[in-house]
């Protein structure tokens, strides 16, 4: 989509088409479902088109909703504000070329609303064009509004602003970046450097991740996976880079941690979507459990490991419920990437700031609790558990394994430079050599060893 073209989007689908899904998205959003809900019951034809301007949105919903409390301060029905809202963030000024021109902004978003809510048609025509004449004043006003200026909720931005003093505005503004494409090289098949070469065969800008995620790496421009060298064929996968340091860890040979011998015993104990669960059995022989309490979930793990020639043992089950699921014997390493905020990952889910709720994060956390007090005992003496979110909030990370460690007295944390402890989705967070912008997601690591 550029702004030279017209009214067409993605696939020349009129924006007024899309802008009428974005609005049906955006309203879902607000009451609480997940875009990527949303997103699967989209038309097909209209389905890309509706994912890209629904992120570009969302990402500009706070000073969207904010220009629109001064420009309307009467909240309109939620029909008519989804789709004005969704109009504004299109029209606002930003560095990078603008998805359509002004003019076609206005002019597709009234033809949407004539379908829509055709009485509200005027009304979004001049709140639109007031925008634009008195855009300047209305983004500096907009902007005197934390979450006008951060495009996050309030508390989310309160609480940043506790764990990370220092940092808390640079990571907000991270969070509205466009995150790379990154893949994982199945090292089963080659090395990161031999399909760097494929990919420059077939014209793939892409770079090294880096020693710390020996199998990564990072693509110059997103392609879709068909064009990817081998990808049906598993020789890789997408998978961000913060994420590939999980496998490495659980399976770290130190001197101070005996090695995990062939075949074994392995839990993956929240393993959907199954990124994680292939990594580990890329990188060794396992007798490998695969956990999610969601069994539809693990439909797309079975999935991944079939396309990839992987092969573990598949349970649906509840893994605080242990009675349910475990035979009784004690495996040799644990691998649990808790539920949690998703706090680290809303550049990739930009609807995920807006679903969670203050109260969340509590419930969140006693969850992880659950969680890790109930699968320690399930861990062999001498063995070691991988305790993983994707979440930059420290209740869900450092806080978490420090109360963990008062509670258990057989339990010793390890450091491993550059990957346990929070990673921050920062420029300077020691996986971005080279890069102006965060090159991986916000996650949490620690490494537990049974004593």
């Amino acid at each position: 989509m550029t702004a030279s073209t017209p009214s067409s989007g993605t696939l020349g689908v009129p924006l007024n088409r899309l802008l009428g899904q974005v609005a049906d998205a955006v309203q879902a959003v607000r009451e609480g479902r997940s875009l990527t809900d949303v997103l699967a019951r989209c038309p097909a034809d209209l389905r890309p088109g509706t994912q890209a301007l629904s992120f570009h949105v969302l990402r500009l919903l706070g000073s969207a909703q904010a220009a629109r409390a001064h420009l309307a301060p009467k909240t309109p029905p939620p029909r008519v504000d989804s789709l004005l809202v969704s109009a504004l963030a299109l029209l606002w000024p930003s560095s990078a070329e603008p998805p359509y021109a002004d003019h076609t902004v206005v002019d597709q978003a009234v033809q949407a609303m004539q379908k829509r809510a055709p009485a509200a048609a005027g009304f979004v025509n001049a709140v639109l064009r007031r925008f634009l004449r008195e855009r300047d004043a209305v983004v500096a006003a907009a902007q005197r509004d934390p979450q006008g200026a951060f495009n996050h909720p309030p508390w989310w931005i309160e609480r940043l602003r506790q764990d990370w003093p220092s940092q808390w505005q640079a990571i907000l503004q991270a969070n509205n970046q466009h995150p790379p494409m990154s893949l994982r090289v199945n090292a089963r098949h080659l090395t990161a450097q031999a399909y760097l070469e494929r990919l420059a065969a077939v014209g793939i800008a892409a770079r090294l991740a880096g020693p710390l995620a020996p199998q990564g790496l990072i693509l110059e421009k997103a392609v879709p996976v068909t064009a990817l060298p081998g990808f049906d064929q598993g020789l890789v996968s997408v998978q961000d880079v913060a994420a590939q340091l999980a496998a490495p860890l659980l399976l770290t040979d130190r001197q101070d941690l005996a090695p995990l011998a062939p075949d074994a015993r392995v839990l993956d104990a929240c393993s959907a979507p199954g990124g994680k669960t292939a990594h580990l059995l890329e990188l060794a022989d396992l007798d490998l459990l695969a956990l999610d309490a969601d069994a539809q979930r693990l439909t797309r793990v079975q999935d991944t490991l079939r396309r990839l020639q992987l092969r573990a043992r598949l349970t649906a089950a509840d893994a605080r419920q242990t009675a349910n699921w475990w035979d009784g014997q004690q495996f040799d390493a644990i691998l649990l990437d808790a539920p949690c905020s998703a706090s680290g990952i809303v550049r990739r889910h930009p609807d995920v700031r807006w679903l969670r709720r203050p109260g969340d994060i509590g419930a969140l956390a006693e969850i992880q609790t659950g969680l890790l007090d109930a699968l320690w005992p399930t861990l062999k003496a001498g063995g070691r558990l991988v305790y993983a979110t994707c979440s930059i909030f420290k209740a869900e990370g450092q806080a978490q394994v420090d109360a963990f460690l008062q509670r258990h007295s057989d339990a010793r944390a390890l450091v491993v430079e550059g990957v346990t402890g929070h990673l921050l989705p920062l420029a300077d967070n020691g996986l971005n050599a080279g890069g102006g912008a965060s090159m991986v997601d916000g996650f949490f690591y620690a490494l537990l060893v049974k004593n």
